[in-house]
């Protein structure tokens, strides 16, 4: 006997979040698809209710709120460059955006869904029958992490490209859940546990990303992938200057969660590289080497050092 599926489209936030809590055992939001339909084709996820959240309007709007820029959870990644607050102050972020899958995706796809995109493993993000040939993995049931051969740990990677660089400009996000709202740092929901990787609840939305005005002198982005389009990212880095001339350098695609590194634009940049390289816990689960991949970062953040200087 089959399961009956569900799709409810709700009008507000906290509707969504009333829905999510009646169906909590088993329900996925839906806004720009990219990342859930992918997973329900290859059998990732297997919810029974979606939630279409694409209707609430408030979580579609860009302003300015004293010396905050609010972004709504769901502005379409493309639509990022009509914004002349996004485009007059945080060109990176517009970079990291259309980093992003291909442009016919970025229609779609929303900023939000980009800060929550699930982790990613060569041995996860497969088919299912491809998974059950080689053997299911602990992000799927099984009993070992098939890129390290370890009993304990998942490091499938964090791979969205705008959470570094809204880390590294001190972003905080407004996270409503069924009985409150609350503002946390955008850092602090990523867990470093590649099996469960956010400490949000299950039924939490973020409402707004919230950026603060006049602090950043320049962030400069980069990414690794295979192709210039859709694929996943393999190492991502952003590293921000800021008028004290503190540096805040955040790394994706190498590690179960962003890595933060901070220190001064008068550091010593070997020493602040070495931190960064020790801190990342690389494994062979990408299509470039584990080896390789950490040779980049070096390259990437001496680029980036020379950019910020000249």
């Amino acid at each position: 006997m089959t399961t009956e599926k569900q799709f409810i489209r709700p009008g507000t936030i906290e509707e969504a979040v009333q829905t999510a809590q009646l169906h909590i055992s088993s329900f996925a939001y839906l806004a720009g698809g990219t990342d859930v339909v992918v997973n329900k084709f290859q059998g990732n996820d297997n919810s029974e209710c979606l939630i279409d959240i694409t209707g609430i309007k408030e979580l579609n709007s860009v302003f300015i709120d004293g010396d905050f820029l609010k972004i709504g959870s769901l502005v379409r990644l493309d639509d990022l460059k009509h914004h002349d607050l996004i485009s007059d102050n945080f060109l990176a972020l517009l970079e990291a955006a259309n980093a992003v899958a291909s442009p016919m995706l970025r229609k779609t796809a929303t900023i939000g869904g980009n800060l929550l995109c699930e982790n990613r493993c060569a041995f996860f993000n497969q088919s299912a029958w491809w998974r059950e040939a080689v053997g299911l993995c602990l992000k799927c049931d099984g009993d070992i992490c098939i890129a390290t051969g370890g009993k304990k740990a998942c490091f499938s990677k964090f791979v969205s490209d705008t959470a570094p660089v809204l880390i590294s400009l001190n972003t905080s996000i407004e996270v409503q859940d069924l009985h409150n709202s609350s503002i946390v740092p955008l850092e602090s929901i990523y867990t470093g546990d590649g099996i469960a990787p956010r400490n949000l609840s299950k039924t939490a939305l973020i409402r707004y990303i919230i950026i603060p005005l006049n602090q950043v002198f320049r962030t400069i982005f980069k990414k690794l992938r295979p192709r210039e389009a859709v694929d996943f990212t393999s190492l991502t880095t952003a590293v921000s200057l800021f008028n004290s001339n503190k540096i805040k350098i955040v790394i994706g695609g190498v590690d179960p969660k962003p890595v933060i590194v901070e220190g001064n634009i008068d550091d010593d940049k070997e020493l602040i590289i070495s931190a960064a390289l020790r801190k990342c816990r690389i494994v062979d689960n990408d299509y470039y080497s584990r080896t390789y991949r950490k040779e980049m970062i070096r390259v990437f953040l001496e680029q980036s050092f020379l950019e910020l200087i000249n």
